[in-house]
């Protein structure tokens, strides 16, 4: 019992942490970190690379960019009913291959939670549907 009570305030923690990502990001300081990004990852158009393209993603259902080829786990990610959003870009961006086991993502992830941030900001301008307070510049 005593362990389910740390793991839920752990796992507590971690939503809190990830949800506040793109309110406090700075979207100029998360394109520089997205130039890593950039090499597999499309967001001037929708059109896939390596990796599918990011226009849009807040609100997408993982696995659904019409035209790239998920993995399995990916696919089965989004058929769970998980949906692209601060918390669970936040979380993924952190540890991609634990938060979506199976996944083909080489990149290991961000360790930095302020380059999360930074890089949910910036994300923010290239998708219509942001929740309110995860980055200003999508809603303008």
């Amino acid at each position: 019992m005593k362990s389910l009570k740390t793991f839920l305030f752990a796992a507590g923690a971690v939503l809190i942490s990830t949800s506040a990502y793109a309110m406090e990001g700075d979207a100029a300081a998360g394109e520089q970190v997205f130039r890593t990004c950039g090499t597999c990852h499309n967001v001037e158009e929708e059109r896939n690379k390596v990796g599918p393209h990011l226009i849009n993603v807040f609100g997408r259902t993982p696995g659904t960019v019409e035209g790239f080829r998920y993995s399995k786990a990916m696919t089965e990610f989004g058929e769970g009913g998980a949906v692209w959003d601060a918390e669970t870009i936040g979380a993924y961006l952190a540890d991609p291959r634990g938060y979506v086991r199976g996944n083909r993502m080489a990149f290991v992830g961000l360790k930095s939670e302020e380059e999360i941030a930074n890089v949910l900001a910036y994300l923010a301008q290239f998708s219509e549907t942001v929740e309110e307070g995860e980055g200003e510049a999508a809603t303008e």
